[in-house]
């Protein structure tokens, strides 16, 4: 017999958990590096203290991604497979928001690849895919706020903002630097871009029903999963067994 989850799963708490705090070293990592390009250093945070911060950071950022991906992929709920983790558009679960995930997990994956192969690499091709470590940090946190199931928590509303607000704060110290019509472009560029945030929060997740518009699946993975026989009943399991998610689990796992 199948037996009905009647709490909430720790993998589900560990993918989350993992996810913001990956968001959060993902963001002080992109404020470093972009304090590095602008040459920042103060007494307070010799260069050489924020390399280090930097470098650190984003190997913490790694592990933190690292153990996300594993925990979404053993959780059986949402029955997101290896391949989902690493190959765009190939899960059912909330396909255009989970393969933003995925798209930045690839992103972080070249980063990590090259790093490590920093050698043996000419310095243009290494700078030129390091750089996608920049577009990682967008494509997650939309990944975040489109197919995470407590984006409407006030708290973590909150923590997204503030890691936009970092970010664009970081770019614009940049900016100074530049050309007056790259600094305007630039400019440009992130206020839309905090903008489009706002206005997909506002009109997407924050709307009721946003988990079926996001992609999610009418019934349980693992119920789905279950394969039938001709005359209806699942094999291996009893007729009657199967009961729906208990009230809490639901919104939990993005039902509502």
């Amino acid at each position: 017999m199948l037996a009905a989850s009647s709490g909430p799963s720790p993998l589900w708490y560990a993918t989350r958990a993992t996810g913001v705090v990956a968001l959060v070293l993902l963001t002080l990592t992109v404020a470093f590096g972009v304090a590095g390009t602008a040459r920042y250093s103060s007494a307070s945070l010799p260069r050489v203290v924020r390399s280090g911060l930097h470098r650190n950071i984003s190997l913490l950022a790694v592990a933190f991604v690292a153990v996300h991906v594993v925990t979404t992929v053993l959780d059986p709920y949402a029955a997101i497979g290896l391949t989902s983790a690493v190959i765009p558009f190939s899960s059912p679960y909330r396909p255009f928001w989970l393969s933003l995930g995925t798209i930045a997990f690839d992103l972080l994956l070249a980063v990590v690849v090259t790093s490590l192969l920093r050698s043996r690499l000419s310095y243009r091709i290494w700078h030129g895919v390091h750089w996608l470590g920049y577009a990682c940090w967008p494509v997650a946190l939309w990944h975040g706020l489109g197919t995470g199931t407590d984006s409407k928590l006030s708290w973590l509303l909150l923590l997204d903002a503030l890691c936009v607000l970092v970010v664009a704060a970081a770019v614009a110290v940049r900016l100074t630097l530049a050309r007056p019509g790259a600094r305007a472009v630039g400019l440009a560029a992130t206020g839309m871009f905090m903008l489009a945030t706002v206005v997909f929060v506002i009109i997407g997740p924050l709307q009721p029903g946003w988990s079926r518009r996001a992609g999610t699946p009418a019934a349980p993975a693992s119920a789905a999963a279950l394969r039938a026989k001709p005359d209806g009943s699942a094999i291996g399991v009893s007729r009657g067994t199967v009961r729906p998610p208990v009230r809490g689990q639901e919104a939990r796992h993005g039902l509502s």
